[in-house]
């Protein structure tokens, strides 16, 4: 029989594979540098000359027909940890409709394409809601299951960080507790989903180009303004993510004894979708009313702002019918926002947007005024006013609010 050698020469240097210990009880394979100097005290100058030797490193992302050794290199990519096998995976299949809903579909494929296109660009999936309990943790463990080490999670702090060596390399890159309140960010996200070149750097370390693969998957609290996109925005797939009916505390364990079978019924089932542009859906096909409403939120700040505040008054008032000027709208909008609004700026939304057209002429009417103590109250005016029904702000303050 012979000898298991767990050391390795890469270029000049030695290095080790070890079992590292998890504290679910499982260990998980690492390579850690080792001084030649220890391995001659350990072993005897003799026993380097059995070390396998490799002229250096690569990269090469393969989920089904994996090679460690690509060449004469070293692939620092990961065996995934779990083979298909057939079996049932009812639990997983339903979870994947909880995640994607009528999308389902559409989610199979982007799962299936990770798994067997994983150099494939994909859109950046952002899972958003305000409630608790919807599985948009638990999604991101079982993907971590899946793929182990060639998936990692990283705090918002850490994208926005010029150290990005942890998760470069990586297949999925998921970023917890999204705010990105910077368009700089959101531009840098843009380019990293649909490019194939990135360079990495790490602490102490020069920088250095690599391929780059990785799809970022976003999980966010905040529905509304979790990031800043374009009103044209293609390469956000947006879903709001509904609680579960009844907590089941062994959920996730469940899904993990499933992965072999759902990697099975992966790789046996037939795409629903045939790739069509660069990140392969249509920006038709993964457009939600999600996605929807965080680009109207972000591209309409002004709008959302007055009907916010329409809805405020009709909500203190009984009539279906408020009389204002654009001076007015802004007067209230700089007490109850302490934003800085322009009058030029809420008439065009009032006559361009809304289609709404100014009394004749100047007349008495009664207007309404935010007071000291948080409330609105009316009072006499003069002026060319604009009527502005019930129906119209609440239509449009539903839309906003609701997916």
């Amino acid at each position: 029989m012979s000898e298991k050698i767990p050391y390795k020469r890469l270029g000049t240097r030695y290095y080790k594979d070890l079992e590292k210990p998890l504290i679910s009880g499982d260990t998980i394979s690492v390579m850690v540098p080792w001084n030649k100097e220890t391995i001659i005290a350990d072993h005897g100058k003799s026993y380097l000359s059995k070390i396998p030797k490799l002229d250096g490193f690569c990269c090469i992302p393969d989920h089904v027909n994996y090679q460690q050794q690509v060449g004469n290199f070293y692939n620092t990519y990961h065996e995934l940890p779990v083979k298909p096998k057939k079996g049932n995976c009812e639990i997983s299949l339903a979870f994947v409709e909880h995640i994607f809903g009528k999308q389902k579909n559409l989610g199979l494929d982007y799962l299936k394409i990770i798994y067997e296109y994983p150099t494939q660009i994909l859109p950046i999936l952002c899972l958003v809601s305000k409630e608790r309990g919807t599985g948009k943790s638990t999604f991101i463990k079982w993907l971590k299951a899946i793929f182990s080490q060639n998936m990692t999670y990283i705090k918002g702090d850490s994208f926005s960080s010029q150290f990005n060596a942890d998760w470069a390399s990586k297949t999925i890159i998921a970023i917890d507790e999204v705010f990105f309140d910077k368009k700089e960010i959101t531009e840098r996200l843009k380019y990293l989903s649909t490019t194939d070149k990135d360079k990495v750097e790490a602490k102490g370390k020069d920088r250095e180009e690599i391929e780059f693969f990785g799809k970022f998957i976003l999980c966010s609290n905040n529905e509304d303004t979790f990031i800043l996109i374009d009103s044209n925005e293609i390469r956000f797939w947006v879903r709001k993510i509904k609680p579960f009916e009844s907590e089941d505390t062994e959920f996730l364990p469940k899904l993990i004894s499933e992965i072999p079978a759902f990697l099975q019924y992966l790789l046996n089932r037939k795409f629903s979708t045939h790739k069509k542009t660069r990140m392969w859906f249509t920006a038709e096909q993964i457009r939600t009313k999600a996605l929807s409403k965080l680009m109207w939120l972000n591209n309409n700040i002004l709008e959302k702002e007055m009907v916010q505040i329409f809805y405020e008054i009709f909500e203190s008032t009984t009539d279906d019918i408020i009389k204002v000027t654009p001076r007015e709208v802004v007067s209230n909008l700089n007490k109850v926002r302490r934003q800085i609004f322009e009058v030029n700026e809420v008439r065009k939304v009032l006559k361009n947007k809304w289609e709404l057209k100014p009394f004749e002429n100047s007349s008495t009417y009664q207007g309404f005024e935010y007071t000291s103590y948080g409330e609105f109250v009316q009072i006499d005016r003069k002026g060319r006013y604009y009527a502005i029904e019930r129906k119209k702000i609440t239509d449009i303050f539903d839309d906003m609010m609701t997916e």
